[in-house]
């Protein structure tokens, strides 16, 4: 395979990955009951969404086409536990602890993808929505402690 195959199959599973995580975070903030939690969930669902269309616009400067917003089967299957969990009576603890489950994965991806010598350019946007991933799963951590 070659790099430009290798690099839109990188930056292709990361935009999936961020779709996931938009409707993760969604999903999880028509469930918690603290407003502070939905705000706040709601704010990374959006900002997972702008990763992904960023990505986007360096894929198709591969000469790849728009890739499809359903996310993974993996990242859906999460989507649905959040939602039987909440459904049986699953407290914001339980929803935090489940999103954190989500960012544990998404940092994982970001960690694979930079590991895989992209382009400065790319390499650049990865390592900075990286961060971002990191600083949420932190923050998502400390709240579930303090829940």
């Amino acid at each position: 395979m070659n790099q430009n195959n290798n690099v839109s199959d990188v930056v292709e599973n990361l935009i999936e990955i961020c779709r996931d995580g938009e409707k993760g975070y969604r999903d999880a903030a028509s469930h918690v009951k603290r407003t502070d939690l939905k705000t706040f969930f709601t704010e990374q669902g959006a900002q997972r969404a702008r990763f992904a269309d960023e990505l986007q616009v360096e894929l198709s400067k591969f000469g790849k086409p728009e890739t499809k917003e359903s996310g993974t089967v993996r990242g859906a299957m999460h989507r649905a536990w959040i939602d039987t969990k909440a459904a049986v009576g699953g407290g914001d603890k339980t929803i935090l602890e489940s999103v954190e489950r989500g960012e544990d994965s998404a940092k994982e991806s970001y960690q694979k993808a930079l590991s895989e010598g992209l382009p400065g350019n790319v390499e650049e946007i990865v390592r900075r929505q990286a961060s971002n991933v990191v600083n949420a799963h932190d923050r998502i951590r400390n709240l579930r402690d303090a829940a």
